[in-house]
Parts: structure tokens; C-alpha cells; sequence
């Protein structure tokens, strides 16, 4: 067991609902969330619930100094770790929620990629309806939002819940790619174009799009 499987295991056990996965994300699963990062230029990312940084560190890579990195920890003891791991992002140990707060302290007026590690399913609809709206909030017009959610946790009712929330907050939500090289296995969503207050309040999500799972997404080994 490595150390940052021990570290997610012991925080996992201390507060399950808030951590949500027993081991730190795959290489392959970081790969894949992190993909709308832009190759040029000086975005502005942002992750949210990081946990041991290995998402945080293939950024940081694909970044090479470009832009600003801001990783949110709500747990201190992670927050803490992964300022050690990762000390030229700029870790902030706060809530998710508070995102439009924390970019506008820092003279940030919107991100261009939002990052999400945050076990969706564990949370109630305001908590999922919260954090949602700080992400429209912030994201840039041709900026993205990527996500994931467990395959055991899919049919939840939490996750489904979740997945209504993300197209009637998004006019663009595509499901990626199912990672079964990670522990749990779990499928990617990108989304685009955050609604208006108008259209997200008319928007309708058809039956199929709230139920989508494994079996219409692409394989990753």
C-alpha cells in the first residue's frame, strides 16, 4: 500500500461520505478528467476535493507554470499534505461552494477548466445544487467541467439526482469514458455552456440522459 493510499483509506474511514473513495484516483481516471486542459495559453484551472494530488500533479505537469492552478480541500489533514506535494499550487482549504468568493479574492473573474473530485453521490440536493451553481458561476463561456461518479454508485438515487442537476446546469454534458483501471471503477462526464438563470429553470432532461450508465459509454482498460 502506498502512502497516499494509506492517507485516503484513513480519511475515508474517519469520514466516509465526505471523502467517498477508498484510494486515490488512477493515472487513468486523472487522464481523462483532466484532458480539457488547454495545451497553450494561460488558463485558469481549478480543482475541486483533490485529495492526495495525483489529479493535482498531472496538471501541474500539463500546466508547466502556465496560468493559475487553484486546488479546494475541504479536509485539512489532505489540504495540508498536498500543499507539501504540490507547493506551486495554490491550495485552499475551503469549501467548494465558495468558489465564486475564493477566485474573486485572488482577481480571478472566471476559470477555463473546472476539475471535480468530489463524491457526488454522498452528497443532499443543496449540497449538489450549491456547488453546481458556484461552477456555472465562475466558468468561462468556452470554458469545460469535468466530473466522474463511481459504476456501483450510478443507479443511487443521489447519483442520479446528481446527473439531472449537471444537464439542466449544462446545455453540453457528455458522457466519457468508463475507467475500470481505477478503485472503484468510475465514468467521466464533460460538460459545457452553463445555462442562463432563464434557460436552466425551463431546461428538461429527457429520461434517457438521466439514466445514462455503463453501457452506452466508451471502455477504458
Amino acid at each position: 500500500m502506498t502512502s497516499e493510499t494509506g492517507t485516503m483509506l484513513r480519511e475515508f474511514l474517519r469520514s466516509p461520505a465526505d471523502i467517498g473513495a477508498v484510494a486515490p484516483s488512477s493515472p487513468k481516471l486523472a487522464a481523462a478528467v483532466t484532458a480539457p486542459v488547454p495545451e497553450l495559453g494561460d488558463p485558469v484551472v481549478v480543482e475541486l476535493g483533490p485529495g492526495t494530488g495525483v489529479v493535482t500533479s498531472i496538471i501541474e505537469e500539463q500546466l508547466s507554470g502556465r496560468g493559475r492552478q487553484l486546488a479546494i480541500e475541504a479536509n485539512p489533514r489532505l489540504a495540508d499534505q498536498l500543499r507539501w506535494r504540490c507547493r506551486k499550487v495554490e491550495v485552499l482549504h475551503a469549501d467548494a461552494s465558495a468558489l465564486p468568493q475564493l477566485l474573486t479574492e485572488r482577481g480571478l473573474e472566471k476559470a477555463d477548466v473546472v476539475v471535480s473530485g468530489l463524491p457526488w453521490a454522498s452528497f443532499s440536493n443543496d449540497v449538489q445544487r450549491e456547488i453546481l451553481s458556484a461552477v456555472s458561476h465562475v466558468l468561462a463561456p468556452d470554458g469545460a467541467f469535468t466530473t466522474f461518479g463511481y459504476v456501483h454508485a450510478l443507479r443511487l438515487s443521489s447519483a442520479l439526482r446528481f446527473r439531472e442537476l449537471l444537464h439542466s446546469t449544462f446545455e453540453e454534458v457528455v458522457p466519457g469514458r468508463t475507467v475500470w483501471r481505477n478503485l472503484p471503477p468510475a465514468l467521466v462526464y464533460h460538460a459545457r455552456r452553463p445555462r442562463t438563470t432563464a434557460s436552466h429553470r425551463e431546461a428538461v432532461v429527457p429520461a434517457s440522459r438521466a439514466s445514462e450508465g455503463v453501457a452506452d459509454a466508451t471502455t477504458v482498460g
